[in-house]
């Protein structure tokens, strides 16, 4: 099944057309998202189909996620259930890199607020610099941590998913609260 991917470009001129779904996390939503988006994680999608259903019927959906992997899988389980939706081409990266704002929350605070993205590149390149000084200090097989993390970065370019990302998912400053679905699915509604 083929997803349709929206171009930011296109997206933008068009934007009053859509009904914009963030798939991504509260904590990523909370960094900045497309002006007007409605947070419903990607792991909440099959609780809120009836509205999602109901939104399609009145208009065209959008869904949107950081790079667009997790908004093609949204979009693909939407069609396995007869509902039509596009995904932003390249996502809120593709986004912001055209020169289109994003919204944040007045409680983000923007300086402390750092994308998955970034925290994953943190993340690997630490292990891997602790993997090759603690191979070269303490015991050589210590380097097998270093090609580990490789060998993450390598499947998850190939598989266009991320281990590490999910777990630092999980961390509580990556958690500011859970995603209100309710209050999302009413305001869902009430468009």
């Amino acid at each position: 099944m083929t997803v349709t991917a929206i171009d930011p470009r296109q997206a933008h001129s068009r934007l009053h057309e859509f009904t914009v779904i963030d798939v991504r996390t509260p904590g990523e939503y909370a960094g900045g998202h497309v002006p007007g988006a409605l947070n419903i994680p990607l792991d909440q999608l099959d609780r809120a189909l009836p509205d999602i259903r109901h939104a399609a019927e009145r208009g065209e959906l959008l869904v949107v996620c950081a790079s667009g992997a997790r908004s093609e899988k949204a979009c693909a389980q939407l069609a396995a259930r007869g509902i039509r939706a596009a995904t932003l081409a390249g996502g809120t990266g593709a986004w912001a890199a055209r020169g289109h704002a994003l919204d944040r929350p007045l409680a983000c605070d923007v300086k402390t607020a750092w994308s998955m993205d970034r925290q994953v590149r943190l993340t690997a390149g630490s292990l891997v610099l602790l993997g090759l000084a603690l191979g070269e200090f303490v015991h050589p097989a210590f380097r097998l941590l270093s090609a580990g993390v490789a060998g993450g970065l390598v499947f998850s370019a190939v598989t266009d998913t991320c281990g590490m990302a999910a777990m630092l998912g999980k961390l509580p400053y990556n958690r500011p609260g859970k995603a209100d679905l309710d209050a999302t699915l009413a305001r869902l509604r009430a468009l």
